[in-house]
Order: C-alpha cells, then structure tokens, then sequence
C-alpha cells in the first residue's frame, strides 16, 4: 500500500488524501453502495469479514443488500455481517407462485387436502406473504427479516483489528521530503505564473 501511494504522489507532502474512481468484486452487486472517498481501512476490514462467510452466508449478503437493507454505508455493510441470522434466505425461490408453493407445500403454512393441491392460487398466496413480511426477490432467491434484533457490533475505525488496517502514508527518507516539498514549491510557482495579472495591473499596463 505504500508503495502504491508513494508512486502516485500521495506522500503525506505532494498529497494527503486519495479518492477511488472504480471497484470491483466477486460480491453482488457491492459496489453499488461504496463512494470514491471510502476508508481504505474500512474497506479491507469489510473484505477479510466477507472472506470468512460461507458460500451460503455470503448468498444471503448479496440478497439483503440488494432489498437495500443496511447498505447506506460502509459500516452498515459491516455489520450486517455480524447480522445475518435476522434474516431468512431462500436460495432459487424466484417468484410469488415458487414462494406459494414452498410455504404451503414444503413448510404446510396452512394444511391443504390432497384433493385441493392443484387448485390452489400459490402466486395469490405468495404475494401476500410477500407483502406481509415485506420480502424480497434478490437475483439469488427471496429473503425476508427472522424478526432477530439488529445488533450494532462495529461503531467505527477505532473497531478494526491491528491485522485488517493497511492504510499508510509512505516513509519518505531525507531525500525524498526534499524533493517532495520542491515539487510543491515549483507547482505553487507554476500555479502563480499561470494566473491572470489583477484587473488594476492591466489598466495600468495599458496606460
């Protein structure tokens, strides 16, 4: 990481913030909710806890998020991590008539004689349960709250692990400070160079 920042002049002298024009992932549909002024820290705290998730656990991330739930920022994300067991995930449940039939056929939500199996309206019944357990139709299946209380475990920075922070300006030995604060010299002269004489310099100029 320093390496990376020392190369791009962010040096704690040329510059001291950074900003992300791009991501990228193996996580659905993640980085819809992460901005160009992101804690790098954080970031790679939010990535080693989504390492650790199973394939199943990290199935029911990416369909909560995408019902945008716990997604207006970076520690949101994290703690939904922490979070998972207050929701319901049902892998490959598309629709409201596969809902219908997995809670009437599967579960027996409401006995149903033999005699009636195929004259049920499983998408009328699935739609309602959809709408009373305010659920969701994520790319990966349907996903709804378990009634758990949401525990807030992560509350900042302070909370990461010494082993999940990575951001840091470089070590600049002497000579590079020296070099660094020349070049901020003969910018901030280029800079004056390149500014417009004051309006009363040009009249009297014109003079």
């Amino acid at each position: 990481m320093q390496a990376l920042l020392k190369r791009i002049g962010v040096d704690g002298v040329r510059y001291q913030e950074i900003f992300i024009t791009s991501f990228d992932g193996d996580v659905l549909g993640l980085y819809d909710y992460l901005t160009e002024y992101e804690n790098i820290d954080e970031l790679n705290h939010l990535a080693c806890l989504l390492s650790e998730l199973s394939r199943d656990e990290l199935e029911k991330f990416e369909a909560i998020i995408d019902a945008g739930h716990h997604t207006s920022s970076v520690k949101d994300l994290i703690n939904l991590t922490y979070n998972l067991d207050c929701y319901d995930f049902y892998p490959d449940i598309e629709d409201e008539e596969a809902l219908g039939r997995l809670y009437l056929q599967e579960y027996g939500a409401i006995p149903v004689p033999k005699a009636l199996v195929n004259y049920i309206d499983y998408e009328a019944y699935g739609r309602d349960a959809r709408i009373n357990e305010n659920g969701h139709f994520a790319p990966g299946g349907y996903v709804r709250g378990s009634g758990g209380n949401f525990a807030e475990v992560y509350h900042g920075v302070q909370d990461i692990p010494a082993e999940h922070k990575v951001f840091a300006l470089p070590r600049l030995n002497i000579r590079e400070q020296m070099a660094a604060y020349q070049d901020v010299i003969d910018r901030s002269s280029l800079e004056g160079d390149r500014r417009p004489p004051a309006k009363g310099k040009q009249e009297h100029d014109g003079r």
